[in-house]
């Protein structure tokens, strides 16, 4: 009498959700070398660029609740200021300076895994003597509150005359 064949619906389970995540890794891998800088970076107008629809971004110049985030505030000279706020991008991770203009910063922040960069700008405005800024990932959708807790805990490394800007107007 033949012996029966041990089943290997599980081993063909095994290898198929291996083949899927390797795809996925493989996406994500493409995904993240392939993303160009946006060409909406900078200021326009004195003013960063305002959120996109996706939920991915958060700017203090936003006034919709899920975008909106209180400015920095500018409190000593524009070049104290810039040096403050490179000395505390620079305690972060993954980063790297892109663009320094006389009221302008851009850096770069890299995920750790997949390697995702998200843009984070800084508009210091001597008018309003506020630091307006702006955070949003290059892809993707959700951002799972990644720019948010950045943009926080970059205030928290500032000193205290300038991580807040004051009250945020009604409506943010």
């Amino acid at each position: 009498m033949p012996v029966p064949a041990k089943s290997s619906w599980p081993r063909r389970l095994a290898l198929r959700v291996g083949r899927a995540g390797l795809i996925v890794v493989a996406v994500m891998a493409v995904l993240a070398f392939t993303e160009t800088m946006p060409m909406n970076l900078g200021l326009t107008n004195g003013k960063l660029a305002p959120c996109p629809d996706s939920p991915n971004c958060v700017s203090s110049s936003a006034t919709d609740i899920r975008h909106a985030i209180a400015p920095y505030a500018l409190d000593r000279s524009l070049g104290a200021a810039k040096e403050e706020l490179r000395q505390a991008v620079a305690r972060m991770p993954r980063t790297k300076l892109i663009t320094d203009h006389d009221n302008y910063l851009h850096f770069e922040f890299r995920s750790l895994i997949f390697r995702f960069v998200d843009d984070v700008e800084f508009h210091l405005d001597a008018v309003t003597n506020t630091i307006q800024v702006r955070s949003a990932s290059r892809v993707g959708y959700y951002d799972l509150g990644v720019n948010r807790r950045r943009i926080e805990k970059l205030r928290a490394l500032l000193p205290p005359g300038m991580q807040t800007a004051g009250p945020v107007p009604a409506g943010r």
